[in-house]
């Protein structure tokens, strides 16, 4: 029987959003610098370095990931989302050089979800940054994965403080991979059992049949 009290959700992939994952509720609540279009009334609140009871058009300001996703509107000009300093063409330089160099957790803790979300707004930017994330995700992956698989029995805190939260989530599996392997190598596993996914696989196929 399972004695966990919370049993983690996975975030969601790309720009999609699972509600149900703490690190996606975390992850909406960033804030993005953006420049409001018209004027906000009543909202001055929002604005903590004025008194003024609205904002007014041309304000820049920071709003929650949500809030700013909420308001954006393609049509009606509401307010612009201006690019976070780490999705900008300086860094994505920086990143296409060799992106093993970046701490991304100092940087993020959220840059592939928080830059997969900006792709949400209009931007001439967009096909780079979505190339820059792919590239960066590809880059860091075996280094990742190779360090999951070599470090058994010591202290793995270096070799994570640097990671992305995503790429955190993925040395962890490694790590339980090779923990895994490591008793059942030496006789302590007792029987073989069904991987998370494949669990979670079928029980999607479970609620999928029609009573």
């Amino acid at each position: 029987m399972d004695t966990q009290s919370y049993l983690p959700v996975q975030p969601g992939v790309g720009m999609q959003e699972n509600f149900l994952s703490l690190d996606d509720i975390l992850l909406s609540h960033e804030r993005l610098p953006i420049r409001t279009e018209c004027p906000f009334p009543r909202l001055g609140y929002l604005e903590k370095a004025t008194d003024a009871q609205d904002i007014p058009q041309g304000t820049k300001m920071e709003l929650p990931l949500w809030l700013s996703k909420g308001l954006y509107e393609r049509k009606r000009r509401v307010l612009s989302v201006e690019l976070p300093k780490v999705y900008r063409e300086g860094w994505r330089t920086v990143f296409n050089a060799d992106p093993n160099v970046v701490d991304l957790h100092k940087m993020g803790p959220y840059y592939y979800g928080l830059g997969s979300q900006m792709l949400h707004f209009d931007s001439p930017e967009n096909p780079e940054i979505a190339q820059t994330l792919l590239q960066t995700f590809i880059g860091r992956f075996r280094r990742n994965m190779d360090s999951s698989q070599n470090a058994y029995n010591e202290d793995t805190s270096p070799l994570v403080e640097r990671l992305d939260c995503l790429e955190k989530v993925l040395f962890t599996s490694g790590q339980s991979g090779l923990n895994g392997f490591q008793s059942w190598e030496k006789g302590r596993a007792s029987q073989l059992t069904a991987s998370s996914l494949v669990l979670n696989y079928r029980k999607r196929k479970m609620a999928d049949v029609p009573p």
